[in-house]
C-alpha cells in the first residue's frame, strides 16, 4: 500500500483516488503521526440491474411477438 502525507493527499486528491481505485487502497499519514487507510467502496446493486434499450417498437408489436413465440397465432 502506497503511503502519502496529509499535504500530498490534499494537494492531489484526484490522483490519490485513482491510485486507490487501481491498487485497492492508499495510506495517508497525518502530521500528528496518525495513519488512515483510504479504499474504494464496493458498489451496491444487483448484477441484474441493466440499462434500458431504446428501440422503436410498439406495445402491440411486443404482444404479437410474444403470442407468436407461444404459438398463439389466432389472437
Amino acid at each position: 500500500m502506497r503511503m502519502f502525507t496529509y499535504s500530498e493527499a490534499v494537494q492531489d486528491l484526484s490522483s490519490l483516488l485513482e491510485i486507490a481505485q487501481r491498487d485497492g487502497s492508499v495510506g495517508i499519514r497525518h502530521k500528528d503521526g496518525k495513519s488512515y487507510k483510504l479504499q474504494p467502496m464496493a458498489l451496491k446493486g444487483s448484477p441484474l440491474d441493466v440499462g434500458s434499450v431504446d428501440i422503436d417498437i410498439t406495445t402491440e408489436e411486443i404482444v404479437q411477438i410474444i403470442r407468436e413465440g407461444r404459438g398463439d397465432f389466432g389472437s
